[in-house]
């Protein structure tokens, strides 16, 4: 069924909020590399500035910090209804004051952080049975992740895989996502990562999939759940696996080099459009 909802997905930035360092100081080093795309995503939902938006704050060990950052941000937006859920158990995501605060909500934003934990906590309750729903019916939601809860958006997820040992058999671990989008699988922070490695390499393992690496202060709109348009300042790069000839991947033992034929690449910068129905690209000239 095609989702009534509207979906945004970001690269996200480099989240040092969620390494181990106690001089680390969250509200003066995040800078709010999004506030173009938060700009673009309250024009996108009805109520504009009036809407009311939740903060998703499960992925990040700083939630309470990370979820004032989004105030302030939205704030200087003139988006004064902003809320932090800082869901930290499966009890509380099945609950009915949270289930109550999700049919409101005309935003949920994921934030940054582990897309692991976003998953184990919050996966198959009451609160993300709610937004999938709401996705499908409710023309006014809007879903926004960065990071983390991009990489959670898709039907299949990256959660452990390094850059330097990518395209060795074994190296990307891959499980289960939100699944606002299907068939496809995204990466972040993907060009100053050098993550094109093991995009490709989960695309190998499953060439049904289209890769989507979204680099920093990046991301798709994502409208009737196959229309992506590029917004912010960098690139989206897509990894097109349905278009692989050939691979040794079955064939060569765990940690060997994976070789791949005819990987088809394509490359989106700002207000570009991809079909995923038609897989048909259109480069804006303007």
């Amino acid at each position: 069924m095609q989702p009534k909802g509207k979906l945004v997905i970001i690269g996200g930035n480099v989240d040092k909020g969620t390494l181990s360092d106690p001089t680390y100081s969250q509200i003066t080093n995040l800078n709010f590399f999004e506030l173009g795309i938060l700009k673009r995503i309250l024009s996108e939902s009805p109520k504009k500035e009036k809407s009311t938006i939740e903060i998703v704050t499960t992925a990040s060990v700083i939630p309470e910090q990370v979820g004032e950052e989004y105030i302030l941000a939205f704030s200087q937006l003139n988006a004064a209804d902003v809320h932090i859920m800082n869901i930290q158990a499966r009890e509380t995501a099945n609950s009915q004051r949270i289930v109550d605060r999700t049919e409101k909500a005309d935003i949920i934003w994921f934030t940054g952080g582990n897309q692991l934990r976003l998953t184990s906590i919050l996966g198959g309750t009451a609160f993300i049975e709610t937004i999938q729903r709401r996705y499908i019916e409710d023309k006014s939601l809007l879903i926004a992740g960065t990071s983390a809860g991009a990489a959670a958006s898709s039907d299949n997820m990256i959660y452990q895989g390094s850059s330097k040992e990518s395209l060795l058999k074994g190296s990307v671990q891959i499980t289960g996502g939100f699944g606002f989008i299907k068939n496809v699988i995204v990466d972040t922070h993907f060009v100053k990562r050098g993550r094109i490695g093991r995009l490709i390499q989960a695309c190998a393992s499953n060439p049904s999939m289209l890769g989507i690496g979204l680099g920093e202060d990046t991301g798709l709109l994502i409208t009737k759940g196959t229309k992506m348009e590029a917004i912010g300042s960098g690139l989206v790069i897509l990894v097109d696996g349905k278009q692989i000839k050939n691979t040794n991947i079955t064939e060569i033992p765990i940690g060997s080099p994976i070789s791949i034929e005819n990987v088809l690449v394509h490359v989106m910068s700002l207000y570009d459009t991809y079909d995923l129905d038609t897989d048909e690209m259109l480069i804006n000239v303007e």
